[in-house]
C-alpha cells in the first residue's frame, strides 16, 4: 500500500499559515456614460482630445480574509471646451487573501488586484464607448506596480513632511 500526503483541511496547522490568494468574484460595480453634445457632436469633423484617470481603491470586506478592489477608469473626451463624452467604469472585485505581511498585503491589493481587473475594465470602457457611437478607445497595459511605488512615495513624503510615520495602504 502506498501513502498518500494528508489532504489539506482546518485540522492541519501548517495549512492555517499558507498564504491564500484567490479571485472569488469580478463585476461591474458602476459605469456611467455621458454624451451631452449628441447629435450635433457626430456632425463635427474636429478630433477630440482623450484623457484617461485611472484610480484603485481597496475595502475589507471580511477582516483578514476577504477585500473588495475597485479599479475605477474615467474617459473624458473634449473638442475644445466642450465634453464630446464621458466615460466612468468602476471595475471591482473580491478577493480571497490570507496569511500575508502587511507590506505583501498592500502590494497585492495595489498591483495584482488591479492587474487582474483591467481586462474587464478595458472592455467595458471601449464598448461603452463604442456603443455610444463613438470610435472605441482602448486602454493600454499599465504597470500598476509602478502606479504602487509612486504611491508609496508620495504617502511617505507627506508622512515626513507632517513629521509622522508614514502608513501602508493599498493605493
Amino acid at each position: 500500500m502506498s501513502e498518500q500526503a494528508p489532504a489539506p483541511n482546518a485540522q492541519n496547522p501548517a495549512d492555517m499559515t499558507q498564504p491564500i490568494f484567490s479571485i472569488e468574484k469580478i463585476y461591474l460595480k458602476d459605469m456611467s456614460l455621458e454624451a451631452p453634445g449628441t447629435p450635433k457632436v457626430f456632425l463635427q469633423n474636429e478630433q477630440p482630445q482623450v484623457e484617461v484617470n485611472v484610480h484603485t481603491g481597496a475595502n475589507v470586506v471580511e477582516a483578514g480574509a476577504l477585500y473588495e478592489v475597485v479599479l475605477t477608469v474615467t474617459v473624458t473626451a473634449k473638442a475644445k471646451e466642450h465634453t464630446v463624452f464621458l466615460v466612468e467604469v468602476a471595475q471591482a472585485g473580491l478577493f480571497h487573501i490570507r496569511n500575508l505581511p502587511p507590506q505583501d498585503l498592500d502590494a497585492v491589493l495595489g498591483i495584482l488586484c488591479p492587474t487582474n481587473l483591467l481586462p474587464y475594465a478595458r472592455e467595458a470602457v471601449s464598448s461603452t464607448i463604442g456603443r455610444a457611437g463613438f470610435p472605441p478607445v482602448v486602454l493600454h497595459h499599465m504597470d500598476f506596480n509602478h502606479v504602487f511605488q509612486q504611491a508609496q512615495q508620495q504617502r511617505a513624503a507627506q508622512a515626513g513632511q507632517a513629521g509622522q510615520p508614514a502608513p501602508a495602504k493599498a493605493n
